[in-house]
């Protein structure tokens, strides 16, 4: 979740105000982010549950698609399992296009955020 605010900044008063020139507050935007969100411009890959792949399935196409450990793939899985999707890779949209391509090569449901 990413929520942006803007905030306004006390400036002070000029010693001469004029007409002419108001003097307005500053604002500067603030990103506010939760412990699962990275600032910047990463991209997530968004792999979520379904009722067609066993376990296994699932595991094996993850260490293909982020070339990980068997006991991270495992983690994820289960991740997916319990609540129904996980991020499984986060990084730059090109190797967010082509892992989300390998997961859907058996049909997993993706999704790409950014």
């Amino acid at each position: 979740m990413k929520i942006h605010l803007k905030l306004n900044i006390d400036t002070p008063e000029p010693e001469n105000p004029s007409k002419e020139s108001p003097v307005l507050p500053q604002t500067e935007e603030v990103l506010i982010a939760d412990d699962n969100t990275k600032v910047g411009n990463s991209t997530k890959v968004i792999l979520f549950n379904d009722e067609w792949h066993t376990f296994e399935e699932v595991v094996n196409q993850l260490i293909k698609a982020i070339k990980c450990s068997e006991s991270r793939a495992e983690e994820l899985t289960w991740e997916v399992h319990t609540k129904g999707k996980a991020c499984v890779y986060d990084g730059d949209l090109d190797d967010c296009l082509r892992i989300s391509d390998i997961l859907e090569e058996i049909g997993l449901h993706t999704q790409i955020e950014y």
